[in-house]
This record gives C-alpha cells, sequence and structure tokens, in this order.
C-alpha cells in the first residue's frame, strides 16, 4: 500500500470518533493519509486529533493555503489516489448531489478525477429520507461509490442503519480496492 494517497473528508456528525480510527488504520496499513473536516466535523473532534494520527496538515478552511505555490483544495483533488467521505451526513451528501462547493471538503470534491467512496452515518429515519436517497441516487449516478452503514445501536437511541461502517472493515475495502488496482498494471 505503499505510495498510495487517500483524502479522507470528515463531515460533521458523531461518528467523526470513527474517523480518527480510520485514519489510524489506514495509516497503518501503509498508505499517506491527508484530511479535509468541515466546520461541523471540528465540533467533534479537533484537527489536532486527525494531524497526530495522519502526520499530515489537516485541512478546513478553503481559503487558508499551507503552501501559497499551491491553491490548496486543487492540489488535493490531484494528490489523492482515492476520496474518502466519512462520516457523510445528510448535509455533506446533498451538497455533492446538488453541486453545492461552499467549503474546503465540497470544494476539493467538485475539483477530482480520483475515485470518491462515500459512507453515510446518520439517523436511520434521516438514511431513509426520499429526499436523501435521491441525493443518494444522483451521487451513485455521478460515479460515487457508497460504503453501506452498517445496522444497530445509533448516537440518537435508535437501532437501525445508519451507522458508519466500521474503520477496519472500510480499510480492508481500500486495500482490496487498491490491490485491484494493482493487479490491473
Amino acid at each position: 500500500m505503499q505510495n498510495r494517497n487517500v483524502l479522507l473528508c470528515v463531515s460533521g456528525g458523531i461518528a467523526v470518533y470513527k474517523a480518527v480510527a480510520l485514519v489510524s488504520k489506514l495509516t497503518q496499513a501503509g498508505m499517506t493519509v491527508k484530511v479535509i473536516m468541515t466546520e461541523s466535523a471540528q465540533k467533534f473532534v479537533t484537527p489536532l486529533s486527525f494531524q497526530v494520527m495522519s502526520k499530515n496538515d489537516v485541512y478546513f478552511d478553503t481559503f487558508d493555503e499551507k503552501d501559497s505555490s499551491k491553491i490548496a483544495h486543487i492540489d488535493l483533488a490531484d494528490w489523492a489516489d482515492l476520496i474518502i467521505v466519512a462520516p457523510a451526513t445528510a448535509n455533506i451528501i446533498g451538497k455533492l448531489a446538488n453541486g453545492i462547493a461552499d467549503d474546503m471538503l465540497t470544494t476539493t470534491y467538485f475539483a477530482t478525477t480520483s475515485p470518491v467512496w462515500i459512507a453515510p452515518a446518520m439517523n436511520v429515519h434521516m438514511y431513509d429520507h426520499p429526499a436523501i436517497k435521491r441525493n443518494i441516487a444522483r451521487l451513485y449516478e455521478d460515479g460515487c461509490k457508497f460504503i453501506e452503514p452498517s445496522e444497530g445501536y445509533l448516537a440518537c437511541g435508535y437501532v437501525g442503519k445508519g451507522r458508519l461502517e466500521e474503520p477496519e472493515k472500510i480499510t480492508q475495502l481500500v486495500v482490496e480496492h487498491f490491490q485491484r488496482e494493482a493487479n490491473k498494471q
């Protein structure tokens, strides 16, 4: 998995804590991981947590250019071999499906030509809402792959489909993806 670049885009839901573990697992598997966080994601976990786990700067402001010789969201979009949006909230899914580019995560998404995987995490009723289903269908049509949420106890107290898939499972899927890519070459 050396020389494989994964850009993890983290939107703001309680499952953000699992995204920290995902960065750890991907890094342990030998990948280079960079992280973009939405403003809402920063309410749950600080950028420092992701910085420590990834050993890379964390991006959250479209206008904060860490290297003045590059435009950060374009550079990250080009850098990534794979983009994973996890957790993907109803809000971020709606923005991506409807062409809204108003933060670092969304502008980077629209600038990439890399594969994009989306891992939803939300309340069971939100996940089952017709608007969310429409947005997911549109993103499928746009070429995104989805990592389905698992069923179980949700932070809101409900039981059902909506839990962010476990970091170990997502890491396994990423490793398998890169192995298939290597076998094609």
